[in-house]
């Protein structure tokens, strides 16, 4: 597919619901923007490495209604929703990128999703992680996109990247994450997502 996916991510509690009409159990979350993630401490010699998604910055995709899809682990061979069949909604604020899933009764025969709501029951998952590319530049001028800037002295010696603009793919519930506030949970109230008829490894960002 070309250039590698670039990812995200945070930890919180994913919220769980039983099953509605429609059947399958529903889960829902959301990713916050603006807020800073540690990527890499440096190690002995490097510099620390920290990431800001900026507000709306996943926009295009979402307004767009592109296929997005909810993995586990950033695997396509785990898929638990997409919004090309209803099953993924996904609601885009400056606050915060929200979905709600419902995961199809068919998909609860496959053992990936067994393994996954035994892990998450465990409380091992609870991160929400984007998988993204960066415009090109051709599409979106690179300092409209995202800049690499030195963080303030007082607060440390890190360089800073702010995306402005990227590209979503999916959105993947994940173990360990970078970002410290987003929400993960089964969803036992509110919505209940339609049904419709249904119609790599990724890498962090490197200086």
């Amino acid at each position: 597919m070309g250039e590698e996916l670039q990812l995200g991510a945070a930890l919180g509690g994913l919220e769980l619901r039983a099953a509605g009409a429609a059947g399958g159990r529903q889960i829902r979350g959301r990713f916050p923007y603006g807020k800073r993630a540690v990527l890499s401490d440096g190690g002995k010699t490097g510099r620390p490495r920290k990431e800001v998604i900026a507000p709306k910055a996943f926009a295009y995709r979402v307004e767009r209604r592109e296929t997005i899809h909810l993995l586990v682990g950033h695997s396509y061979d785990r898929p638990l929703a997409s919004t090309d069949n209803g099953s993924l909604l996904l609601r885009d604020t400056p606050e915060a990128l929200s979905f709600e899933a419902r995961i199809a009764p068919e998909l609860e025969r496959a053992p990936f999703v067994a393994d996954f709501w035994g892990a998450f029951e465990a409380g091992l998952i609870r991160g929400v992680s984007p998988g993204f590319r960066i415009p090109p530049p051709a599409a979106v001028p690179p300092e409209e996109a995202e800049k690499t800037e030195e963080e303030d002295p007082a607060e440390g010696r890190a360089l800073i990247r702010t995306i402005f603009q990227a590209l979503l793919f999916e959105l993947s519930l994940v173990v360990a994450a970078a970002y410290s506030e987003t929400e993960v949970a089964e969803a036992r109230s509110g919505l209940i997502l339609p049904q419709r008829a249904p119609v790599s490894h990724l890498r962090r960002w490197r200086a």
